[in-house]
């Protein structure tokens, strides 16, 4: 349950599919490091990210990568979460974003620097007109950043449940 000062977004994890990521997403989750972090990158009709950014977008320490599990045949489709990374394929630390929109070109097309894409791990299964809301605000540029959202949008907490 990823509780924003937009409001409520809950995520189903692919276990199966992507466990690394999970993992990962799970323990940083459960560490409280995403709590008090901000949506920091909005790009309407592309995707949300956050993960990675403080208030004044004081940029959070990551932690060890994730070897990418993009060949995992998940597509970057609406709704999707997935890590983002550098243009390392396999660099995913803590940054995340949802997909607002169907995002092929992220999806892994080869094990190549190219073609690796970009790894999804959930989906959004209640909460999506939050995540809509999120990416219709109002961004601007704040030092080298791009697309910053012109009002802080915080990840209040970030809690794991277990799923019936």
């Amino acid at each position: 349950i990823l509780e924003t000062t937009q409001g409520e977004i809950i995520i189903e994890f692919f276990h199966i599919d992507a466990p690394k990521h999970v993992e990962n997403f799970i323990l940083l989750s459960e560490n409280g490091d995403y709590d008090g972090l901000l949506f920091h990158r909005i790009i309407p009709g592309f995707m949300i990210q956050g993960g990675g950014m403080g208030p004044g977008m004081k940029e959070k320490a990551t932690g060890t990568p994730v070897e990418n599990e993009a060949d995992n045949g998940l597509k970057n489709a609406i709704g999707t979460i997935a890590m983002a990374r550098t243009n390392d394929p396999h660099s995913a630390t803590a940054q995340f974003f949802i997909n607002v929109s169907d995002n092929g070109f992220l999806d892994h097309t080869a094990k190549s620097a190219a073609g690796w894409g970009y790894a999804v791990f959930g989906r959004v299964i209640s909460g999506m007109d939050v995540v809509e809301q999120i990416a219709a605000v109002q961004t601007g540029n704040v030092g080298g950043h791009g697309d910053v959202p012109v009002g802080d949008i915080v990840i209040q907490s970030l809690e794991i449940v277990a799923s019936d």
